[in-house]
């Protein structure tokens, strides 16, 4: 996969991949929730606990009291690769987050698999699959 396909697309996609992260880092879930088609499923694969979540508001839920646990989260994306066919991309992007937990501060590292498609000229994500690279932990402010 490689960055193909008409460039107004491709930062359409990096301006959704933007404000993504900046809703996360703001815990905005009003404007999180505005990334997500409707029809859209997130998967954490590696966090058998939660799995698979489908649709939207179901997403949207599962997202809001995840996030009780990432208190002053800085969560960071940029892509690898987007390709474009049509209405549709594939997207893999990678990200850092820096969080607290207790006395530690952590900081993992990961990189999601999506398709994104293009809905009355917006696009969207219509699925995401997240995994783990790496994960750091060290005293609180180190």
């Amino acid at each position: 996969m490689a960055f193909t396909g008409p460039f107004e697309d491709r930062v359409a996609i990096r301006e959704l991949l933007e404000a993504y992260s900046d809703a996360v880092t703001r815990c905005d879930a009003g404007d999180w929730a505005d990334t997500w088609a409707d029809e859209a499923q997130w998967s954490l694969p590696d966090y058998p606990e939660i799995g698979t979540t489908k649709g939207k508001k179901a997403i949207v839920a599962m997202w809001v009291e995840a996030m009780k646990s990432y208190p002053g989260i800085m969560f960071m994306a940029f892509p690898g690769a987007i390709e474009i066919d049509g209405d549709t991309a594939k997207v893999r992007s990678y990200t850092t987050e820096t969080y607290d937990q207790g006395d530690e501060t952590v900081r993992d590292r990961g990189f999601y698999e999506d398709t994104c498609v293009k809905i009355d000229g917006r696009w969207l994500f219509s699925s995401r699959s997240f995994r783990n690279i790496h994960r750091q932990r060290a005293p609180k402010g180190c």
